[in-house]
């Protein structure tokens, strides 16, 4: 998308794909270029209601349908000069250092969030489900109760990751790219374990319409394609730690 600096203001001219919540918005943070001859890029506020703004419904994933990420053309839309936030030079990382890891709580605790709601619906579960070849729930079990007390650990590790970082943020402080992607991957990695140790003690029942998780499995797995993706999170810690 490409921001030409106009007397009026700046004129927008892209096409964004994946626009979550593009539909409920009244603003959009469109991250774009300018058409300098250094170009700076940055992010645009852009009134979603502005002339010139489509959204085409191109949403059609296997999870997370509810978000609403279509694809939203500008065609020469206009927003006042003072709108533009942080135009630094191309390939400036101070700003995208900060962003990452501002999306890396936000994203950990959707996907999280997820989990949670998994491991919630499955207590209640394990609370109620009674085979008749048991004659108790089989929350009794201790093998059950081992299964959840691993479903735990992992709630407890994302919850005081994100914590932490959101805690560093508020502070001030300048998270390291690979510390914030580590932490992306890592939280992403055990919120779908969450889900699948729970979709493993309800076998059929999990997977069946009628109960939520298997909507909560298929909300889980998106959080696998947000960026950064996991081998480049590993190349760079790894290029850090070995200082290549």
């Amino acid at each position: 998308t490409v921001a030409r600096r106009t007397p009026a203001g700046w004129r927008l001219s892209g096409r964004k794909i994946y626009s979550t919540g593009a539909p409920a918005l009244r603003w959009y943070a469109v991250w774009a270029r300018t058409d300098d001859a250094e170009p700076l890029v940055g992010a645009f506020l852009v009134r979603a209601d502005s002339p010139g703004v489509q959204i085409e419904a191109t949403w059609d994933h296997l999870g997370l349908r509810a978000s609403g990420s279509h694809d939203v053309i500008f065609d020469d839309v206009l927003t006042p000069l003072d709108h533009a936030m942080g135009l630094a030079p191309l390939g400036a990382q101070s700003r995208d250092t900060h962003m990452q890891a501002e999306m890396t709580v936000l994203l950990g605790n959707l996907y999280s969030g997820v989990a949670r709601a998994a491991r919630d619906w499955l207590l209640a579960f394990l609370r109620e489900r009674t085979p008749a070849s048991l004659g108790a729930p089989l929350a009794s079990l201790p093998r059950v109760q081992e299964a959840v007390g691993r479903i735990e650990a992992l709630l407890l590790a994302n919850r005081r990751l994100l914590s932490s970082l959101a805690s560093e943020l508020d502070q001030g402080a300048q998270v390291p790219l690979a510390d914030s992607g580590l932490i992306k991957t890592l939280v992403m990695r055990q919120a779908v374990d969450v889900v699948q140790e729970a979709l493993a003690l309800t076998s059929n029942h999990g997977l069946s319409r009628r109960n939520p998780l298997e909507r909560h499995l298929r909300d889980v797995l998106c959080g696998r394609v947000h960026t950064p993706q996991e081998d480049s999170v590993f190349v760079l810690a790894g290029r850090e730690a070995l200082k290549v």
